[in-house]
């Protein structure tokens, strides 16, 4: 599942960094997870940096974008492509 940034979000710029994909920016009112970059981290690191980060635990799994552990490693391979050669 990729993760979503809830509207309690206090846009204090600690998650946006940490993101190896890149799937994190600064939205029209707070900070949003693109899901088609987001992999969970997985390929990177163990968890997720956004929650590791984040100050007040508004980042959260988003259900409405189910993916197993293998299709966000699938999606981490296509991402990072270029990087592996």
């Amino acid at each position: 599942m990729a993760l979503k940034i809830l509207s309690n979000c206090i846009n204090c710029d600690m998650c946006e960094p940490e993101c190896p994909n890149q799937a994190i920016s600064y939205g029209e009112v707070i900070y949003e997870i693109d899901p088609a970059l987001c992999t969970e981290c997985v390929g990177h690191y163990d968890k997720p940096t956004c929650i590791a980060v984040c100050p007040i635990d508004c980042i959260e799994v988003d259900p409405q974008h189910a993916e197993s552990q293998d299709s966000l490693y699938d999606k981490y391979v296509t991402i990072h492509h270029g990087d592996l050669l």
